[in-house]
Formats: structure tokens, C-alpha cells, sequence
């Protein structure tokens, strides 16, 4: 694909033979192998891979130079390449595909090809002049692909949640604030989709930014545990080749680059052999995504109708919602956030079905695991902020439709419980149900409490506050 026509080419060669590279390209032969080997879907590693691995890169090349063990010229040029890269730069050279070879090598190399070819372009050398800067022995120095592709999974996945941790507390924040402007909106609660005792659409929406608030904390503290870094491990974690205090040394640009508390691992085999943290993330945002799908099936059902479902609050119309029946709204974006939701559970499955596929020294599935992990955070982020400005802030009560099926509700007798028993409470549901009155009516013919002090019992305002009133 890349070499159709009479395109300008430059010669290179690796341990494998010779072969043309399109001459205005960045990336050299062993990403040319893996284009050809791999042309599979079509899809690129996310961004945040890509600038974890330029931070990786960069803290080598300083590390080397304060170490002395490479020549400033050439550590200064790798560092300038790897900050072009971070400012946007060349990400069109990122050319391997998500599914690639086991383990990362060829995104790795593809890294280490477009960072050499760039530096020595900084150096005013041609491309491929690898006499000068090699991928292998200077951009790759003390490392393999071993130890740098989980390091770079693990920060790549720290700064995708640094982009996405905000997104999820504005939806949170969101619901919240709904659940103030609804405070004193009466509605029938419902259990087993059946009427059950009062409840606020106002505490309704503040449980649903409770469970978001929830699902940043458990994620927060699963990402948490990625700042233990296998880098310095090298191959088969055993450290080969690395200068003295390479490791701590390179954790400290990593952390300063970053910004991240970053730390050197206990033991860097256990960290290539085994991928826990990375599961324990994938396992709190499939947690997430299961609080988000209940959500968005709440809404709808709550929405329904307009008039032969409950329609007790209404949705933003966003588009049209049938091809052939006029006037009809979908409730779209609750929709769409199911399946993406239904993505990231599936996701969840492909990283745990990865993690344990690891053997001895190395789990060879790495890519498939850090591309699920962070294709779920990027669509969730992407569409939770539509979500929210769409969708939930927008959100419209129905209050009197709400106040009248809550004053119907036969659950309303639960209150009466505690004065007259639950069997003579049940007979009164029955004679209500039967003859379509309201509980409070019927209790005052069944009982001699009296008007007054039914309606307190039976109030709706009163069974909805009384946790907050008893400061439980």
C-alpha cells in the first residue's frame, strides 16, 4: 500500500534482510513489516499510548545523558523528537495497527523508528543514517519491549484517566443538581416495577451522582496502583545491560515529565509476568458502565410514552425518532450510552481473557489489552459530555403527573403498619385496588384514626423525608 506507483524510496535493512521504505516517511523497515503483517483493522493506538511511550523515551535519553553513558548530542536530539511528538507532531507516522504482534514489538519499534529518524532530522542528517542514531542501540538503550510497553500501558492509562476523571464528576455534579431541583417532586417509588412507597425524582437523580461519585473513587484508586513501574526491568525483568541507577534515575524524569508520583517496582518480574493492576482498571470501568446502563434504562423508563408508558419526566428531544411515524422521540442518548456501555462490559471480557493468557516470563497479549482499556475510557469520555449538556441537565418533571401516581399508590399503606398491623394495612390495599379509591379514603372508613392524622401518616411529603429528618 505504501509503495504503489513510482514512489521515491531509501534502502534499509534489519536482521532479516533488505528492503524500500517510502523515503518521506518517519517510521523505518521493521514498521514496514508490520504494516504488511498486520493489516488487520485499520485502527491506530490512541494518543495517550503514544505520548506514554515519547515520555519513556525522553526519560531514557535524559537519564543516559545524566548517567554519561550517551553523548549529549545525541540525548538532546532523541529528548527534541519526543517533545515534538508530544506537541502533536508526526502522529500520522504511528502507522501499526492495534493488533499486532504479541507483545507490542511492533509499535514499539514503529516508536523507536519515527523518534531516530526524527532526531537525526534535528541533527541535520538524512533519514536512515542509523550510524548516527540507531533505533535500536540509542533510542532503545536499556530498554526492551518487555519493559517499556507495560510501563507505557500503565501510563498511557494514567493520563487517559486524567482527561476522563472530570467528565464523569461534571455528570455526577450534573445529577446532583438535578436532584436539587427536584427535591420536592413527589413520585411513586417503584419496586419489581411495582408501586412501592413515595420517593423525590430529586433523590432519585442525587442516588444516580452518588453512583458516579462511587465509580470515580473505585477507578481513582484502581489507577492508583499503576504507578508502580516494571521500566528497568528489561528483558524478562532480569535488568540486563542497564548502567548503574538507571532505574531510579529514570523514574524521576518519568514522575517530573508526567506529573505523576511514579514509583520503580518491587519486582519488575512479577510486573511482566502479571498485569493486576491493568485488570483492576478494565474491572472498574466495566463496574462503571454497569451503573451507567442501569442509569440510562431508568431514564427511559421513566420517560416513556407520552401517553401509555410513565412519561414522569420528559428527555430533550435531540432528532426524530421514527422514519415512518410522525412526531415520535426517542429517548437517543440513553440509548447510545447503553451501547457504548455494552462495549466497555465486552471490553472488560477481551482484557481479562489477555491477562490471563500471560505464560513464564511475559504476557504476550499486552496490545489487545491496553487498546480495549483505552478505546472504552475515549468513547465514554467523548459521549458523557454530550451525555450530560444533552441529555441530563435538560431533563424536565412531570410534577403532577408525579404527585397523582404517588397519592395513588396502594404502597401508601406501609405507613399504617406501625398503628393498625400489616394484615388490616393489606385489607386496605385490597378494597382500594378493587374499587380504584385512594388508601387514604378507604382508611378512613376502614379505621378510626381520623381524618387529620391520616393524611399525616399518609403524606407522601412526610414518608419521603424521614431518613433526613432522623439524621440517619
Amino acid at each position: 500500500m505504501y509503495l504503489a506507483g513510482a514512489m521515491e524510496t531509501r534502502k534499509e535493512k534489519d536482521s532479516l534482510g533488505s528492503r524500500e521504505v517510502p523515503a518521506e516517511v518517519y517510521w523505518g523497515i521493521q514498521t514496514l513489516r508490520a504494516i504488511e503483517n498486520f493489516p488487520v483493522s485499520g485502527l491506530r493506538e490512541p494518543g495517550w499510548l503514544i505520548d506514554a511511550y515519547m515520555y519513556i523515551k525522553k526519560a531514557a535519553a535524559l537519564t543516559h545523558l545524566e548517567l554519561g553513558v550517551l553523548d549529549e548530542e545525541r540525548a538532546r536530539a532523541t529528548a527534541r523528537a519526543c517533545d515534538d511528538v508530544l506537541s502533536g507532531k508526526l502522529r500520522d507516522q504511528f502507522v501499526v495497527d492495534v493488533f499486532q504482534a504479541g507483545a507490542g514489538v511492533s509499535f514499539h519499534m514503529n516508536v523507536n523508528e519515527v523518534i531516530t529518524n526524527r532526531a537525526l532530522e534535528i541533527l541535520g542528517e538524512p533519514r536512515a543514517n542509523y550510524s548516527r542514531i540507531h533505533p535500536n542501540d540509542h533510542v532503545n538503550m536499556s530498554q526492551s519491549t518487555n519493559d517499556t510497553f507495560p510501563t507505557a500501558m500503565h501510563i498511557a492509562v494514567m493520563l487517559a484517566w486524567r482527561d476522563f476523571e472530570p467528565v464523569l464528576e461534571a455528570l455526577a455534579d450534573a445529577f446532583h443538581a438535578k436532584g436539587e431541583e427536584f427535591a420536592d417532586a413527589i413520585k411513586s417509588g417503584r419496586t419489581h416495577l411495582q408501586d412501592a412507597v413515595p420517593v423525590t425524582l430529586g433523590q432519585e437523580m442525587h442516588a444516580y451522582g452518588a453512583a458516579i461519585d462511587r465509580s470515580v473513587a473505585v477507578i481513582d484508586s484502581a489507577v492508583a496502583a499503576l504507578a508502580e513501574l516494571p521500566i528497568g526491568g528489561n528483558a524478562a525483568g532480569t535488568g540486563i545491560n542497564l548502567p548503574d541507577g538507571y532505574r531510579p534515575t529514570v523514574i524521576r524524569h518519568l514522575s517530573e515529565l508526567t506529573g505523576f508520583d511514579l514509583l520503580k517496582a518491587a519486582d519488575p518480574r512479577e510486573r511482566l509476568q502479571s498485569h493486576q493492576p491493568i485488570t483492576g482498571v478494565s474491572a472498574a470501568l466495566r463496574n462503571l458502565a454497569l451503573e451507567l446502563i442501569r442509569i440510562a434504562n431508568d431514564l427511559r423508563l421513566l420517560d416513556s410514552g407520552p401517553l401509555t408508558g410513565l412519561k414522569e419526566i420528559t428527555l430533550p428531544a435531540r432528532q426524530p425518532g421514527s422514519s415512518i411515524m410522525p412526531g415520535k422521540v426517542n429517548p437517543v442518548m440513553p440509548e447510545c450510552l447503553n451501547q457504548i456501555a455494552f462495549h466497555v462490559v465486552g471490553a472488560d471480557l477481551a482484557v481479562a481473557m489477555a491477562a490471563q493468557a500471560g505464560q513464564l516470563e511475559i504476557n504476550v497479549m499486552q496490545p489487545v489489552m491496553i487498546w480495549e482499556i483505552l478505546f472504552s475510557i475515549e468513547i465514554l469520555r467523548n459521549f458523557l459530555e454530550v451525555f450530560r449538556t444533552g441529555c441530563v441537565e435538560g431533563i424536565v418533571a412531570d410534577r403532577e403527573r408525579m404527585e397523582e401516581y404517588a397519592h395513588k399508590s396502594p404502597s401508601l399503606a406501609t405507613a399504617l403498619n406501625p398503628v393498625i398491623g400489616y394484615a388490616r394495612a393489606a385489607e386496605i390495599v385490597k378494597k382500594a385496588l378493587k374499587e380504584n379509591r385512594r388508601v387514604s379514603d378507604v382508611a378512613l372508613e376502614e379505621t378510626d384514626l381520623g381524618r387529620e392524622k391520616l393524611e399525616a401518616i399518609l403524606s407522601p411529603e412526610n414518608l419521603t423525608g424521614q431518613l433526613e429528618r432522623e439524621g440517619q
